[in-house]
């Protein structure tokens, strides 16, 4: 049964509601200064950024002639990215192509391509490739940007009340654990999740509303240290215009309203209830967020103009209280609507604080360029969703791959994204069922029963990075594409995050022939200082590979084994003074740490 309803939803996910628009895009230049470089196994192309791009979509060809197709590395979402370079490793070694790069505006157009460039990835040799990485470990360097620490996102917090089990587990218990591991561990700060207004909370009682359930799992969560994104959905029953229209295992409910009236009554209420019970200096801090994804027919059976005529109520609603309470969204599929809402909202007059939108399997595209297009510069950007791949049961979600992705796409977002929301904390999550074994490609960064995911360790890695950032410069076969790294500086530490990585999740078991040498130069440090490496690699801090033999529903003795086994483990690395030397498969990442020597 749980098969055919991924089969359904992986059909149906895919169909957007973008219908025409009232604005046109800009006709952007293609990039220039294009090149293509063959390496051992792949093809780096760079190119110069254009003002006004989202991003970019790669192009290539087979040959002297032909058409240029997009690069698809197999994320089953958007293929843009938002900047150079890009490593292509879905190419045949020893086969010219030719290349081509054309800007984006907004994730459903391009522009026209620019000149053609060739290049031949080169077929894998004797000798492994090296890259160097200088770090300048005596600059001043600049804040280091945590854009994971702002938020994370969950399953509908009606189920931190719920006392039923999965494989043995409590369910409330263990997404409260989650969730309160989240903040004590990385520093979290906010959870953004679906369905306040769900059937479950039964927010409306006839003429009245009875917010007590939502009281429950918002005083859960700011004990926790956690304060909620509310995002503004689903739609009660008893003020659906069609209550049959539904989505997800749990039956949200995601037609119109009968009455725009009475949806601004109750966003009214409800924030009204909040200020009233935590306090206006509180609830100030929250984000109020309209909807989801109502640009995919899976989740708004109305209109583009049902919805923004749902947002523009809704904003008068939450803006009734207090007019400095944040509202924003369209808090869309795959960046789509992000223009839409701007446009709509410049014509008529409406409140956006910020931009919410989602993608899977590519680093977030630069939505700052569609708000500054429309007069938005100074709107806060939140990435609510953002993921590995946007298909459950997924076994890519419970790799190594999906913890080295998560390292790139952060390192990308820092300094021009105010959140990235991983989406989410636990494999806790019902969207389409409950999980139907310990390790079942679940979306979640831990387990049912707690144990940390590549991806948890992934995170783990990087709050373990210093408050300043430190330059890095790069030279090699793959250097700056392939391999990247995020170097920092605390009073008595240097740490440097290093990671290999494709964004071809055809190749998210490995590929031999991306394997590369890192010799990491530092120069400045102290010869007598200590190092240490703490790897993520397939075999090493792996749970999938580790939990290999163990039954769908490991016991608490043998879980309690498999965390002792699958934790990060920091291990003496040798340091001659100048350089740190390590080989990185594909996917791994290292992060290697040198302080002064203990007295």
């Amino acid at each position: 049964m749980q098969e055919n309803a991924k089969a359904d939803w992986d059909e149906r996910i895919a169909l957007r509601s973008d219908e025409e628009r009232e604005f046109t895009f800009p006709d952007l230049d293609p990039p220039k200064e294009v090149t293509a470089a063959g390496g051992v196994g792949q093809v780096t192309i760079d190119w110069s950024p254009v003002d006004g791009a989202a991003g970019y979509l790669i192009l290539r060809g087979a040959g002297a002639h032909g058409p240029l197709q997009p690069v698809d590395h197999h994320s089953g979402d958007v293929l843009p990215v938002p900047s150079p370079p890009y490593v292509d490793t879905t190419c045949t070694p020893g086969t010219p192509y030719r290349y081509a790069v054309a800007s984006v505006p907004e994730v459903t157009a391009h522009g026209r391509p620019s000149s053609t460039v060739g290049a031949v990835p080169l077929v894998v040799g004797t000798e492994t490739p090296t890259v160097t990485v200088t770090v300048d470990v005596v600059a001043e360097g600049i804040e280091l940007e945590r854009p994971w620490e702002p938020m994370v996102g969950s399953e509908r917090l009606s189920q931190l009340l719920c006392k039923e089990l999965t494989g043995g587990h409590e369910i409330g218990r263990e997404l409260e654990d989650a969730l309160r591991r989240m903040h004590d561990e990385l520093g979290v700060r906010t959870v953004r999740a679906h369905a306040i207004f769900h059937d479950d909370t039964h927010v409306v009682d006839g003429p009245s509303y009875d917010f007590s359930v939502v009281d429950a799992i918002y005083d859960k969560l700011l004990a926790i240290g956690l304060r909620p994104v509310v995002e503004l959905g689903f739609m009660p029953r008893e003020l659906a215009s069609d209550p049959a229209k539904t989505v997800f295992e749990y039956a949200a409910i995601i037609s119109p309203p009968a009455s725009y009236q009475r949806w601004h009554d109750l966003v009214r209420a409800l924030v009204q209830h909040l200020v009233d019970r935590y306090g206006l200096d509180e609830v100030l801090t929250w984000d109020f967020e309209v909807w989801n994804e109502a640009n995919l027919e899976v989740f708004w059976s109305g209109t583009k103009a049902e919805w923004l005529q749902l947002y523009d109520v809704s904003a008068a609603a939450v803006k009734s209280v207090d007019p400095r309470l944040a509202v924003g969204g369209p808090s869309s599929a795959a960046a789509g609507w992000v223009d839409d809402l701007l446009d709509h909202t410049k014509r008529y007059g409406t409140p956006v604080d910020f931009v919410s939108t989602h993608t899977y399997g590519s680093p977030p595209l630069d939505v700052r360029a569609s708000l500054e297009r429309h007069g938005y510069g100074d709107a806060r950007i939140l990435w609510t969703e953002w993921g590995v791949t946007p298909r459950h049961f997924n076994p890519i979600n419970d790799s190594v791959f999906s913890g080295v992705f998560l390292l790139r796409g952060m390192r990308s977002a820092a300094g021009r994204i105010d959140a990235l929301s991983y989406w989410v904390a636990s494999d806790h999550f019902e969207e389409l069922g409950r999980p139907p074994r310990f390790l079942h490609g679940g979306f979640g960064l831990q387990t049912v029963g707690g144990l940390a995911k590549p991806r948890y360790h992934a995170m783990t890695m990087l709050s373990r990075l210093g408050p300043v950032e430190l330059p890095v410069t790069y030279d090699g076969d793959g250097a700056g594409s392939l391999v990247e790294a995020w170097a920092s500086r605390d009073r008595d530490r240097i740490a440097v995050l290093l990671w290999n990585l494709t964004l071809d999740q055809s190749k998210a078991d490995g590929a031999a022939e991306l394997t590369r040498n890192i010799r990491v130069q530092l120069p400045g440090v102290d010869s007598c200082w200590e190092a240490t490496a703490t790897t993520l690699a397939i075999g090493t801090a792996d749970l999938a590979t580790a939990a290999v033999g163990l039954p769908d529903w490991p016991t608490d003795d043998e879980l309690a084994e498999l965390a002792e086994r699958t934790q990060l483990v920091s291990t003496p690395l040798e340091w001659n003074g100048s350089a740190v030397e390590a080989t990185l498969p594909m996917p791994a990442a290292v992060l290697l740490e040198l302080r002064p020597p203990r007295v």
